[in-house]
């Protein structure tokens, strides 16, 4: 399935309208901090389903489990983005063209160095 960040982000910030009404019924909104630190605890949960993947853990039906973990880690991304004022869109492409151009000229060098140029 193909769906445009767009549409991602508004179906994240609508769960997280849903987490701050509960929040707010049993004490109070998250912080940013706080959505961090479950995005942190969700990249270490994602770390041991990837290890199941490879082998080296035991963790029955991980698949599913990967891919919950996945779309937890994404969810965490696009909220703290638009917490913290973020055009992911943007940055994404910005962020890409830098990696490409950087990984190029790594490639560039190695093969220089080995003498494939």
């Amino acid at each position: 399935m193909n769906v445009p960040l767009g549409q991602m982000e508004q179906r994240a910030l609508l769960v997280k309208g849903l987490y701050d009404e509960r929040n707010r019924l049993v004490g109070r909104e998250w912080t940013r901090e706080e959505f961090m630190l479950g995005f942190v605890g969700d990249v270490g949960d994602l770390a041991k389903l990837a290890t199941a993947a490879e082998g080296a853990r035991q963790i029955p039906d991980w698949r599913s489990a990967l891919e919950h973990e996945l779309s937890d880690c994404l969810w965490s991304v696009l909220i703290l983005a638009r917490l913290h004022d973020v055009d992911l869109s943007a940055a994404f492409f910005r962020t890409m063209a830098e990696l490409e151009k950087s990984v190029e000229a790594d490639i560039e060098r190695a093969r220089s160095s080995a003498g494939l140029v």
